[in-house]
């Protein structure tokens, strides 16, 4: 079985590295560290690591991934995605995109297979790129925007101060929905994080 092909969506640069819109790549860039693993620049216009997820029972190594954050702007991730899936033979039900989420309250991870792109670009151009809706996206919620503030621009901005003492804890659960999501399967990975919250 081929490996697992996990896209942090973001926007490249420094000045774009702690907006809401970068939780995908933050993400990836949190699974990396738990590997001990560098994302190096590749010639699919993405850096990337090639890693194992996790810890099986009984101590293995888990499954084979590769860790993806493209190099280009979120609404040219699709280019990169694709290029990827064909150079790694990594097909769409193997794909987890990872994302930030207007629709899912902040500090909640909701994960599911296929569906539509809820006017997120990144997602469009993946979708359009590969010709299919079908493949997995881990949804890091961001909450919506206060007041009349455009979405647009909320997904564009660093987080509130009461939301960065929070992130580390989203960043990590994300990370724990794509390890488990590999290991597990969707059905378990859903039942832990779609669960009401206890109370953090």
């Amino acid at each position: 079985m081929s490996a697992w092909l996990v896209v942090g969506l973001g926007n490249p640069g420094p000045a774009y590295a702690t907006t809401r819109h970068n939780l995908g790549a933050m993400t990836v860039a949190e699974l990396a560290k738990r590997t001990r693993s560098t994302l190096r620049a590749h010639k699919a216009r993405a850096a990337l690591a090639q890693v194992r997820l996790g810890i099986e029972p009984g101590g293995a190594p888990g499954p084979a991934a590769v860790l993806a954050v493209p190099s280009g702007f979120m609404n040219e991730s699709g280019g990169p995605v694709k290029a990827l899936c064909q150079f790694f033979g990594v097909a769409p039900e193997r794909l987890i995109v990872v994302h930030d989420e207007l629709d899912v309250e902040f500090g909640r991870v909701r994960l599911k297979f296929g569906g539509g792109d809820a006017g997120h670009n990144g997602l469009r151009s993946v979708s359009s790129a590969l010709g299919t809706q079908d493949y997995y996206r881990v949804r890091a919620g961001i909450g919506r925007p206060p007041g009349r503030m455009a979405g647009a621009d909320y997904v564009l901005r660093d987080f509130s101060s009461t939301q960065r003492a929070d992130l580390p804890f989203l960043v990590a659960d994300a990370a724990d929905a794509v390890e488990l999501l590999v290991r597990a399967g969707l059905d378990a990975a859903q039942q832990r994080f779609h669960a009401p919250p206890s109370g953090r």
